[in-house]
């Protein structure tokens, strides 16, 4: 069915209210095993259906931030998206206790129950108020950032439009460019703080009420992390510093040397060669055109995909001046269907689209039919390593996008896959630090971002920005205000993608079979025990990191 075909209707929490307590009777009334999973199947329709439309209502309010129905559709979700998570808690802490969890476990899954008992420590009724603030302040946030007008040479443009001169060829360009970007959140520096700041107390609030001592216990068991903990992350972190960041260092340099200037700067940043970066040659029709014959030609399941995708319109990639800014994708259960949102601004980020965005569909799309939903519950990392893999396995059809620029794209993709791995994992380090320590004031919270650069940006040099030499480069993170602590999986996934990328180098098709592999297995094990299966060395052991570094420098 095409997108725009979906109905939407708006959720009776009431009535679902009602729906689950006759589940929860129905699960305590069973005599067997068999009787609770029948009784599994209808929760399964059930979240499904409610999930479809909170999602529907997601992306048609953030394709317009300005249309009122939405608007005020989604202020609903917000304040009742707790209470659904609330009801969803409270039907599975009876699957954890049934005395027929072994069938259970048989049926669903090992990894489903360790996803259930993180959830018990996750969310309760007792702070479903400050969760509702929580995702009124992100909402907040996101309006803000989406309703920006910057007044650009006689045009008024959205952060997402700006990005063109963001990476314009001419240095002048870029700098002023960059001067409009970061007046926006000058002006909005105050309540860009005061957002924040209400962010990290509520969090740390519903913490400490939910037993944990600061949000870092809870946000681990929000983020599903059922395989690592924060000292796994701590142990990473070090690895990046250590072997990562000399690497990046290098590519940078060399990539100062390729655009001929003595020194650079925070306006240089993703530019990468004198005549501009890489961009497709085509209008965003013609991308998802090609997009569509790259896929048939990569393998017949790619390629069954995207004939889906297209036949179904289930893209919205144009930027438009309302849009929320960003870009991602999601999933729309009773459709089996997924969903990718996106602002194409005819820069290389309109092929990632293509590459990442559609990793992460394919994958949704590949499993659509599995029985067990829990399968579907992938980790972060999990996901990440499926779209940042895709972006190296789609590179030889980059001809189709880039012309003749196929191979400048090819070695910027390469260069900003090594140097986002420092940044990301700043990004852990600095949410990190503000949890431990939820008093710190705005100002300590922008020194501990410049201070952090120094460790893993050493050749970040703001001078002369205002915003940026303040520390403020983090507020433009969504991640940071609307996914607490997501973002080293980004990182994660990124050091399996760079082992994918060394594979095909040496056997194409045997590292595809091998991430095909990774893809159909889901969440039926432990992300720790899929890298062994598939053939993958795993990014939190000591050493992987100056393994993988070391590969990556053998091939220039």
């Amino acid at each position: 069915m095409k997108f725009n075909e979906m109905q939407y209707n708006r959720v009776d929490f009431e009535n679902v209210k009602s729906e689950f307590a006759n589940l929860i009777s129905r699960l305590d009334s069973a005599s067997s095993g068999e009787e609770q999973f029948e009784v599994h199947k209808d929760y399964y329709r059930l979240t499904d259906h409610v999930v479809t439309q909170m999602t529907l209502c997601e992306i048609r309010h953030d394709i317009d931030m300005t249309d009122e129905f939405y608007e005020k559709e989604q202020e609903y979700y917000d304040q009742n998206s707790p209470v659904f998570r609330n009801l969803v808690v409270d039907y599975q802490k009876k699957l954890y206790s049934s005395k027929f969890r072994p069938y259970l476990e048989e049926k669903i899954g090992k990894v489903a129950f360790s996803n259930i008992e993180l959830a018990m420590k996750a969310v309760d009724p007792k702070i479903v108020p400050l969760m509702q603030e929580e995702n009124a302040l992100q909402t907040r946030y996101n309006k803000l950032l989406a309703t920006a007008k910057i007044d650009w040479r006689g045009e008024t443009l959205n952060l997402s439009l700006m990005n063109p001169y963001l990476h314009h060829r001419d240095r002048d360009v870029r700098k002023e460019a960059y001067g409009k970007y970061t007046e926006f959140f000058m002006k909005n520096a105050d309540e860009l703080d005061e957002i924040y700041d209400r962010l990290v107390k509520n969090r740390t609030q519903q913490a400490v009420q939910m037993g944990h001592e600061n949000y870092l216990g809870l946000g681990y068991c929000r983020m599903n992390r059922n395989c690592w903990t924060r000292s796994d992350a701590e142990s990473f972190r070090n690895q990046v510093k250590r072997d990562f960041v000399p690497y990046a260092e290098e590519l940078h340099e060399r990539r100062r040397a390729r655009l001929g200037i003595d020194h650079l700067m925070y306006f240089d940043e993703g530019v990468y060669f004198t005549k501009g970066n890489p961009a497709p040659t085509e209008t965003p029709e013609e991308i998802l055109r090609e997009g569509r014959q790259m896929y048939n030609e990569l393998s017949p399941e790619t390629g069954k995909f995207m004939n889906f995708m297209c036949d179904n319109e289930l893209f919205d990639v144009l930027g438009r001046k309302t849009k929320k800014t960003g870009g991602y994708m999601t999933y729309i259960p009773d459709y089996k269907s997924p969903f990718i949102f996106a602002n194409f601004n005819g820069t290389s980020g309109d092929a990632d689209v293509i590459t990442h965005e559609c990793g992460h569909a394919f994958q949704g799309w590949l499993v659509a039919d599995d029985p067990i939903r829990e399968h579907a519950d992938i980790t972060m990392e999990t996901a990440e390593t499926h779209s940042m893999s895709m972006e190296f396995f789609t590179e030889p059809w980059m001809n189709l996008l880039f012309g003749g620029r196929a191979d400048d794209y090819r070695s910027m993709h390469y260069e900003d896959a090594i140097t986002f791995i420092p940044y990301g994992t700043m990004v852990d380090e600095f949410q990190d630090i503000c949890y431990s320590d939820p008093g710190l004031a705005p100002k300590a919270r922008n020194q501990v971002w410049l201070d952090l650069e120094k460790q893993y940006r050493p050749h970040a040099d703001y001078s002369g920005n205002e915003c940026f030499a303040e520390g403020r480069f983090w507020q433009k993170q969504h991640h940071i205000y609307d996914c607490p602590l997501y973002y080293i999986e980004y990182c994660i996934a990124g050091t399996n993608a760079l082992q994918y990328k060394t594979k095909i180098d040496e056997d194409y098709r045997k590292a595809f079979e091998s991430y095909l592999k990774l893809c159909k297995l889901s969440a039926s094990d432990y992300f720790t025990n899929l890298l062994p299966e598939v053939g993958l060395d795993n990014p939190f052991e000591e050493g992987c990191l100056k393994y993988v570094v070391a590969k990556l420098r053998k091939k220039g």
